[in-house]
This record gives C-alpha cells, structure tokens and sequence, in this order.
C-alpha cells in the first residue's frame, strides 16, 4: 500500500525497504531508471537523506529558475514603452499579437514532453531556451503589426516545452510529496521575474531614443540576449537523468533512483514508452477536471500579468510609476508562494492552498471591479497576483502526483497546462482598451475563472476522496479473500491500482 512519505524520514527508509525486500521474492527482473546498473541503494539516516536533497536542489533549482525567469520577463511592460504607438496597435491588435502566442504555445506543449526523454533534458531545455531568445531579440526589431504577430506565434513554439518539460523532468528526481516546493521554487522565477521586469522596464526606458529605437525595442533585444546567455550555461550545469547524474556518487544515485521507484507503488511504475499509455492519459477523468481547475488559476493568473502594468497605469499614474508600482504586489506574491509550498508539502495535501488562492483572487477582483478609492484597488491587486501565482505550483504539483507511469504522466501533465492554457488566450482579449481605466469586462471574467474553481476544486478533492476510501475496503477484502496481483499487473493499472492511493 502507498505509504505518507516526508522528506529525510526514516520511517520512509523502512516502509521502502519492506516493498523492495516483496519485490525480490518475485522472480521479475525490472529495470527501473537504470537501477540494475547501480549498486544497492545505501541506507541513509534523515539528516543524510536531507543532505543528498540539498545537494540535488542546488544543482537543478538555479538554473532551471532562472531559465524560466527569463521566459516571464516582460508580460506587458513593452506596451507602456511605445510598442502600441509606433507600430499603430489600434483596437484589439495588441490582444490579439499576445493571443497567437498561445495558440502554438499550447498546441506544441504535449509534443515537446513526448520528445524530452529521446533527446535528452540537458540539451532539449537549454536548445529551446537558446532558440527563444534569440526569437525575443529579433522582436525588438520588428516594423510592423503583421512582423509582431509572426514572431509572437513563433515565440510560442520555442517557450512551449519548457514550463510542462521540467515540471514533468522534476516528476523523475523527486518523491511526489516534495514536489510542490519544487514546482514552487521554480515557478517563484515568475514572480520574481513579474517584479524585475517593473524595475529593468523603468530602468531601459531612459534608453528610449538610443540608435532611433524607443524603450520596447530595447527591452525585448535586451532581454533576448541574456536569455541567449542562460540557456547557453544551462548546457553546461543541467543533467539528464538520477542514473546518469555525474554530479552524485553511485551510492547516491541507486538511492534516488531507489526511492522514487517506490514513491507511489510497492512494485515500481512504467517508464518504457508505450502507445497505450497516451491513450490512458487522454481518457483519465482527473486529467479533464484538473484542465477547468487549472484554468480557474491560469486565467487569472495571465490576465493579471499581462495587464497589471495597464491597470496601475488606469488608476492614474504616468508611466514610470507604474512600472515601479508593479514591483510590489510581486513580491508578496513570491513569499506566499514559498510559505504555500513549504506548508503543502510538509502536512502532504493540495487542495486546501488552491483553495486558499482561489479566495484571494475573488477578494483582489471583487476589490478592483467595485468604485473603491485608488488606494484600495492598487491594495487589491496584491490579492489577484499572490493568489493566482501561489496556488499555481499546488495545481501542477496536484496532478503529477496523482498519475503514475512516466510517460502517462508527461502527457497528462502536458495536456493539463496545454489546453489549460487557452485560458491565457482568454485573458490576453479581456482588458481591452477602450475599457480602461476600470475595465470591468476583464475583472468580471476573471471572477468567472475563479467561480469555475469554486465549483471544480470541491468536486475533485469529494471523487478522490471516495475512491481512496472505495481502495482501502477492497485491500481489506483482497487480504480476506487472497487476492493477489503479479507485480506486472500492478505497474500496468497505474494510478488505478489498488494500492495506489490519490493525494488531496
């Protein structure tokens, strides 16, 4: 049966080692993540099984940090720089160049997690980092409209793998009930990066007029090229696999290897590709639920983004102002996604931190579609920003926890952030600009995203609830009845196996 797990527990190390010592009493060789080829796993106390995570942490959190902090920079700062001026983005132009970012962005997600493993996470993530960096230099050079657009659309193939691509990589390093402060750290480089493009926009803005180009030009070259610069290190710090990583002792490696074997089974799950197994994710009921769970954060999530700049800039402050006015609700939003994911995955549950967020997003947009002073809003969109950004970790982690089998659960993942991620294509055309300053149609759709999650969230955490309880009684009449399932069996029923149990 799945056990709790904590990180650096020893009464992990004991429950493992009980369904290893099962597994060698059956005569089925199975090659999990390169374990035949290692030594056995060592036996570590808590204090060096938190001392092997460490050292871990330091060698993936970094660079794979940062690399998405550069995906995150500029989420609608260009706009107050002069790029709706000078390339005559009437009407709804500017929305619909940031829609058909989405677009591919969303098509190509499940592709790219299919292709991870065959070529390799230390060359395919820093590949596509390289590659829309250089996409987001030549943006700062485009003349027109039609020139925005294609490079937008462009921009969204290169960034598409990476956000699904190393949630689903960190899902093969560490044990699913660490996972969310993982996700959490990582995803922090969106908040952080939310705040540093307020400060580098108002900083490049005194370049405006430089080489007969205005300040958005120059954000987006300047931020290209060190975007150019990250993946280029990223070849050299990232690795592939905890079998293969050269950085750990062949001790350490057969203990990671050996741990998440046993993470969420007694037997160990599938990751050798097969056809099936996009099918089981396609047909999953969890994966489809957790897709409007995901969009009630994502929507909100994006459209904040996207527009904060716009909506501070409503209340009435010039421009500078605004882009430094931004800096704020994103750094309360990054020390509430740490709290959110250090509390989450310390009592091992999800559900309730979404929910959380989800009731500050209603206050932050109740707050900013009502006639409250300017004061009170501005304080508003700390709510919008901490609370879509930090219950956006606890969604992703969610689901991966609750799939078993690698390759189902890449394209699970990769499905659950693609088509969730229509919803950016929703908010990208909600805060129109002949809304503003109140822009009442965009608050109010976002209220709708969030409304979706009120109704979702609940009915998920009820289903799972009573299936893990439908799981219980059926072990109990399995130990009854001597029921038993090979180990085979086990591993190709997944999530679905009786001694699987779903996280809430």
């Amino acid at each position: 049966m799945a056990e709790k797990k904590s990180e650096g527990s020893s009464s992990d190390h004991a429950s493992i080692e009980k369904s290893s010592a099962q597994r060698i009493e059956v005569a089925d060789v199975y090659d999990f993540g390169g374990d035949t080829t290692l030594p056995p796993p060592p036996k570590l106390t808590p204090e060096q099984e938190k001392k092997l995570w460490r050292k871990i942490d330091m060698r993936l959190m970094p660079i794979l940090t940062l690399m998405y902090l550069f995906s995150f920079l500029d989420r609608g700062n260009a706009k107050l720089q002069g790029l709706t001026t000078q390339l005559n983005l009437t009407g709804n132009k500017y929305n619909i160049a940031l829609t058909m970012y989405f677009v591919p962005y969303c098509l190509f997600e499940c592709p790219a997690n299919l292709v991870l493993k065959k070529f390799r996470p230390s060359r395919w993530l820093p590949g596509i980092t390289i590659t829309w960096g250089i996409i987001m230099t030549l943006m700062g050079l485009v003349k027109n409209y039609p020139q925005l657009v294609g490079t937008r659309v462009v921009l969204g193939v290169t960034e598409a793998g990476l956000f699904p691509g190393v949630v689903y990589y960190l899902t093969l390093w560490y044990p699913r009930h660490m996972l969310q402060f993982r996700v959490g750290i990582f995803y922090g480089g969106a908040t952080v990066a939310g705040a540093f493009s307020g400060l580098l926009a108002f900083a490049i803005s005194f370049m405006s007029g430089t080489d007969g180009m205005l300040g958005w030009s120059w954000i987006f070259i300047i931020e290209g090229i060190a975007t150019v610069a990250v993946g280029i290190l990223a070849f050299f710090v990232l690795v592939d696999f905890p079998s293969t990583a050269t950085f750990l002792t062949p001790e350490e490696r057969a203990f990671v290897v050996w741990r998440k074997k046993y993470d969420n089974s007694s037997v160990g799950e599938e990751e050798h590709f097969a056809i099936r197994h996009v099918w089981q994710a396609f047909s999953d009921w969890q994966v489809w639920l957790h897709i409007l769970i995901y969009m009630s954060i994502i929507g909100p999530l994006y459209g904040i983004s996207l527009f904060l700049p716009s909506i501070i800039n409503g209340f009435g402050f010039n421009t500078a102002i605004s882009q430094l006015l931004t800096v704020p609700p994103y750094v309360f939003a990054t020390i509430v996604l740490i709290v959110f994911a250090i509390w989450s995955d310390r009592i091992q549950k999800r559900s309730p931190f979404i929910l959380a967020g989800l009731i500050m997003c209603l206050i932050g947009f109740a707050i900013n579609i009502s006639e409250a002073p300017i004061g009170v809003k501005y304080f508003g969109t700390f709510f919008c920003v901490s609370g879509s950004y930090a219950a956006f970790p606890g969604i992703v982690a969610w689901l991966g926890n609750n799939l078993a089998g690698q390759y189902k659960r890449g394209v699970g993942m990769a499905l659950h952030i693609g088509i969730g991620n229509f919803a950016g294509a929703i908010a990208s055309n909600i805060y129109r600009t002949q809304d503003a300053p109140r822009y009442i149609i965009g608050h109010g759709v976002e209220l709708m995203f969030v409304g979706i999650g009120f109704i979702t969230l609940p009915l998920a955490v009820v289903i799972y609830t009573r299936i893990n309880a439908k799981r219980d009684a059926y072990e109990k009449e399995m130990e009854e009845k001597g029921i038993k399932y090979t180990t085979q069996e086990l591993r190709k029923l997944g999530d679905r196996a009786p001694d699987f149990r779903y996280i809430l």
